[in-house]
């Protein structure tokens, strides 16, 4: 998977991405079985959206991401603010060498993009090393209804100023799971011409009652799963799915 041109409009395509819903979510449940967490670890950071608001409420936070590319959009930005965080090019199902974490999260349903059992399982085991004792694991993942009704055979579209798109979803080798086809229009000032950029994406959830069973293998005690930023049990409608988890 290329982030090399997704990675730098990646920010202005989630303009709207309910970020500060993230935040809240994160500190009801830490408040609500760890209110003295302060060093966070944000796996599949991304660009660094929720890294920097974690340090901004305060919390010693590390980024860690796959790609090279969203972790020096990240720094810069972290750069720009003049905060000194520290950033890692991992990937999520083979983290290693980072310890003793009060929480670990993985929002913005970045656990999708792992693509097999093995290596959500893998995430998983690698997550509860990286957590102290009575440590958080809280994360989200797209709900088999999304993946099925809200992504499948859908075409969308965005016409902006300086970017647009046509985003087209299809069926994907495994079940529940889509291939995201993205096709970009970038304006460029110097040419005055719009540029042209593809990448292919690749999306794959599971059922909740396999999470819940990877979960315990891994050793970890389930607070709740809950659906869409609510304190509601998640159900079939769901579109979002949170899982919020001890050690």
């Amino acid at each position: 998977m290329s982030y090399e041109y997704f990675s730098y409009l990646y920010d202005e395509l989630m303009d709207e991405a309910p970020y500060d819903q993230w935040m809240e979510f994160f500190e009801k449940q830490k408040c609500k079985y760890l209110p003295n967490a302060k060093r966070i670890m944000d796996l599949a950071c991304g660009t660094g959206e929720v890294t920097l608001r974690l340090h901004e409420r305060g919390y010693h936070v590390v980024g860690v991401d796959l790609s090279e590319e969203m972790l020096s959009v990240a720094q810069n930005k972290a750069f720009q603010k003049g905060f000194h965080i520290p950033f890692y090019h991992q990937d999520m199902a083979q983290l290693e060498g980072l310890e003793g974490f009060d929480a670990v999260v993985i929002f913005c349903d970045s656990l999708n993009y792992l693509m097999s059992e093995k290596q959500v399982r893998s995430t998983f085991h690698r997550v509860y090393n990286a957590l102290r004792d009575e440590g958080l694991f809280i994360f989200d993942v797209h709900s088999p209804h999304k993946i099925t009704n809200g992504f499948i055979n859908r075409t969308f579209a965005f016409n902006g100023d300086k970017i647009s798109y046509i985003w087209n979803s299809f069926p994907f080798e495994h079940p529940l799971s889509v291939e995201h086809e993205l096709t970009f229009f970038v304006y460029d000032e110097e040419t005055d011409q719009y540029e042209r950029f593809d990448e292919l994406h690749k999306q794959r959830t599971f059922e909740p009652w396999q999470y819940k069973k990877w979960i315990e293998e891994a050793g970890f005690k389930i607070h709740s799963i809950t659906g869409d930023f609510t304190d509601l049990p998640a159900n079939e409608n769901h579109d979002r799915i949170f899982f919020t988890l001890q050690k």
